[in-house]
């Protein structure tokens, strides 16, 4: 499985989304980079089936200009509807509030986060999702998300001090599915072996699997 991906914003380095991703390229998927949005096109696009989105609302690491302009918002929904995925990871989901159409496409979106903390990662036993997936704790940004569509499959719920919340959810838009992870701003909580189960199983239903 070939997906594209668009990482690096100001508060998250590309090189925790690749390092977090490339075990999985033991397990036959590869992934082709975009870190500056400049880069985007819709046209380029339309070459993968699949898309990861772990980049906040950010041009780059070093440019914090908003890079998703509604026309963008509407081409990443066309996508969708027209039969491909989307799987959004962690910061994908941070500075899109005031995005209506992307926002709606992901299901909900970042709210605010309190200092990182012990967070424990709970998958839903026996979901299609959560496959060997078992229960971790690590530390880690806490995400408290808006969470928007009541309808969307959550098989993921985070936990800390701080209270609990969906943490991984599944939808579909049109022919198109939508997948959202919200742990990971550090690389170990990447690495957890049950996490990268969860990252496979996301990829590969992203994929129709």
């Amino acid at each position: 499985m070939h997906a594209l991906v668009l990482s690096g914003d100001h508060w998250h380095p590309t090189k925790v989304v690749r390092g977090g991703l490339e075990p999985l390229t033991a397990k036959g998927f590869s992934f082709d980079w975009i870190e500056d949005a400049r880069d985007w096109t819709p046209e380029r696009m339309a070459d993968y089936s699949t898309v990861i989105l772990s980049k906040a609302n950010n041009t780059s690491e070093s440019i914090d200009d908003d890079w998703m302009a509604p026309e963008v918002e509407e081409a990443f929904v066309e996508f969708v509807r027209g039969g491909n995925a989307l799987l959004v990871l962690h910061s994908g989901s941070a500075g899109y509030k005031e995005t209506p159409a992307l926002r709606a496409l992901m299901g909900g979106v970042f709210e605010s986060h309190p200092k990182q903390c012990p967070v424990t990662v709970e998958p839903k036993p026996g979901h299609p999702l959560t496959g060997d997936a078992g229960r971790f704790t690590a530390v880690d940004e806490h995400y408290m998300m808006a969470f928007d569509d009541s309808a969307a499959d959550v098989f993921l719920t985070t936990r800390s001090e701080h209270g609990e919340q969906p943490g991984g959810w599944t939808r579909t838009e049109g022919r198109g599915r939508v997948c959202m992870l919200t742990p990971g701003h550090n690389l170990e909580v990447w690495l957890e072996p049950s996490y990268q189960v969860l990252l496979e199983n996301a990829l590969r239903w992203c994929a129709g699997a």
